[in-house]
């Protein structure tokens, strides 16, 4: 079976992982995780642009890992933005003994299933499927599972609901 299709626009507001993330990495990365065809963006940003989006999208008054933007959830078609805070992935990484690009490939695979409808807020049985899916995909892709005895500090995020803009 072949892998969904996937329209992937990929951007570096803070270019301090381009040179340890290609392209293709983070495409076959997401491209694991998705089980129907996708149009996703990936933005990296520096602390100050991931605490702002975490103030007006979550409330919260620090940057965060990973935000998942999630337009379209599920069939026919995934649309998501997902945005990664490169500060707090490479702390996270340090902190957890992982590499720059496991971790990196754990935050997507993460979004990416937030993206298509899958939640660990929504209940202990929920957040236990989704990390088990979220091993078997990085197993598959060859890192270590992320939830595994290496792991030494706990990762958190949260799915945002992005505000529409208002119709002009």
């Amino acid at each position: 079976m072949s892998a969904p299709a996937l329209s992937l626009s990929l951007q570096f507001a803070d270019p301090t992982l381009r040179p340890l993330l290609p392209r293709h990495r983070i495409a076959r990365w997401i491209r694991a995780a998705l089980a129907h065809p996708a149009e996703i963006t990936v933005r990296f940003v520096d602390a100050d642009e991931g605490l702002a989006l975490n103030r007006e999208y979550r409330g919260q008054d620090h940057a965060t890992n990973v935000l998942t933007f999630d337009y379209e959830a599920g069939p026919p078609l995934v649309v998501a933005d997902l945005v990664l805070c490169s500060p707090v992935l490479l702390a996270e990484a340090e902190a957890m003994r992982k590499t720059v690009e496991a971790h990196a490939a754990h935050l997507l695979v993460h979004g990416t299933l937030h993206a298509q409808g899958w939640d660990h807020e929504t209940g202990e049985a929920d957040a236990q499927a989704m990390e088990a899916r979220e091993s078997a995909l990085l197993l598959a892709l060859g890192f270590p599972d992320p939830y595994g005895p290496r792991m030494a500090a706990p990762m958190a995020c949260t799915p945002v609901t992005p505000k529409r803009a208002a119709a002009t």
